[in-house]
């Protein structure tokens, strides 16, 4: 526990967050604590793969590829708040344990676990309906994402505490997370896979830095992660690995003409994080540093997503 973290009493946060809190329906403060239960960094974060891949197939603009993009854009960004809902839904009671994440607990907890599994219900309603014009492969696709997240999350299956077997998932994910978009303008070919493998990797290799992060909570909940069953050097180094493997395999793409050459610019990006990545192992991978290293990351690989995008429209 961090030292500047006060102790949690798990029975009463876990009692406060499956209390239901009546709002009067069409309430403004009624419609905020549902949307206060999404965690939206996380999900614009995830949306930069699904819009990479449609960047990739879309061709000449057009003001109706524009509107479609538009409205995929908002069926992705359903699905994918479907998808941490259910996974917040699903492990409310063990995170309330979690001093890290307390605090979001208990703004989780303003509505409940029912109102939560409405929630997930509702936007993955939505979201197959946003994305139902553009077809059976886009659908089928979005189908699998939820699937997944399910297998991962739902307590029936909770494939979350199985080690190796969530890192699957998690590349699995990654893969058809850019193949949701690539396959709003063009059928899944071989170059739209060579480059979502890049995203399968780096997907995988993030949920490994995540399972490094949380290994104590996991502990404390009983949760057989990777990082759990291995340790935590194991797990990051594990993360360490298939983050340099997708860097690798996008510059060796980027040499062979099969992306923009503008994405060698990955290679400053991998060797900075290379280095904060040694730094944060030596610092002994605790909670916040662990944690200062995403943001770090991600901030780098939403660089070379925004190169990316404007290669490919140029």
């Amino acid at each position: 526990m961090r030292p500047d973290t006060k102790p949690i009493d798990a029975e009463a946060a876990c009692a406060f967050v499956s209390q239901r809190v009546t709002r009067p329906i069409g309430s403004l403060a009624w419609i905020s604590q549902y949307l206060c239960c999404i965690r939206w960094d996380e999900v614009l974060i995830l949306q930069g793969s699904p819009l990479l891949g449609l960047t990739f197939s879309i061709g000449s603009l057009t003001p109706a590829k524009i509107a479609d993009a538009i409205l995929f854009a908002a069926g992705s960004l359903a699905l994918l708040a479907h998808v941490f809902v259910l996974n917040d839904w699903a492990g409310l009671t063990g995170d309330s344990r979690d001093p890290n994440r307390a605090s979001d607990v208990l703004v989780n907890g303003a509505i409940g676990r029912t109102g939560m599994r409405y929630l997930w219900i509702v936007l993955l309603a939505l979201s197959l309906f946003l994305l139902s014009p553009f077809g059976h492969r886009t659908l089928l696709i979005a189908l699998a994402i939820a699937c997944l997240s399910a297998l991962y999350s739902a307590p029936q299956f909770h494939m979350k505490g199985v080690p190796m077997i969530s890192t699957a998932i998690h590349l699995a994910g990654g893969l058809l997370h850019f193949l949701l978009g690539y396959s709003l303008f063009a059928p899944v070919d071989a170059r739209g896979l060579e480059v979502a493998a890049f995203f399968a990797l780096a997907f995988a290799a993030g949920h490994l830095t995540h399972e490094t992060r949380d290994r104590h909570a996991d502990l404390l909940n009983h949760i057989s992660t990777n990082a759990v069953r291995f340790g935590e050097r194991h797990s990051f180094i594990a993360a360490v690995a298939l983050f340099t493997a997708a860097d690798l395999w996008l510059i060796l793409l980027a040499v062979q003409k099969r992306i923009p050459g503008v994405l060698l610019a990955v290679v400053p990006v991998a060797a900075a994080r290379l280095y904060w990545s040694a730094q944060t192992y030596r610092g002994g991978l605790d909670f916040d540093s662990v944690r200062l290293l995403q943001v770090r990351y991600r901030v780098l690989y939403a660089c070379v997503g925004l190169l990316l995008f404007l290669a490919v429209l140029a």
